[in-house]
């Protein structure tokens, strides 16, 4: 089985607009194209059919991506998470023992990570450091520069 995913809302939403784009817009351009190709005669040293059906083949592995993805969504309702501890959608005040900034992120699936929005995936080191800690908790960050310590002095719902 799949593992599940847990979208907001508006993410889940993007998601099935995405699927139903692919499948309706761009596969049936594609078989329009190697339609057209087909009907150039001799298929054998025909580039464009070729290059036509290699873009069906990669266009319909995206289509069964999504398509799982999309099985194994799950819209999370903000109103219920749990503030006791850093969740997906938390959004989350650290303070980097380091130097004694603070930053705040919001926790979310990796599909919705953008970091100039401040939202980094659960999958991220960051993330998965900070997922189950409570206020006051310290989170060790493996990175490329070493350990990095994170207090987590704030969290609320996304």
């Amino acid at each position: 089985m799949a593992d599940v995913s847990y979208y907001t809302p508006e993410g889940y939403q993007r998601l099935k607009d995405e699927l139903n784009h692919m499948k309706t817009v761009e596969r049936p351009a594609i078989s329009q194209q190697i339609a057209e190709a087909r009907d150039k005669g001799d298929l054998s040293e025909n580039a464009e059919y070729d290059a036509a059906k290699e873009a069906q083949g990669m266009l319909e592995a995206k289509i069964a991506k999504a398509e799982a993805l999309f099985a194994n969504a799950r819209i999370i309702d903000e109103s219920q998470i749990d503030t006791s501890k850093a969740f997906i959608l938390s959004r989350v005040t650290v303070k980097h023992l380091g130097n004694g900034k603070e930053m705040s992120y919001t926790l979310v699936a990796e599909n919705e990570a953008n970091l100039a929005e401040k939202k980094i995936s659960v999958e991220s080191p960051i993330g998965k450091g900070l997922l189950g800690k409570a206020l006051g908790e310290i989170a060790d960050i493996q990175t490329p520069g070493g350990i990095v310590q994170f207090e987590v002095v704030k969290i609320e719902r996304g």
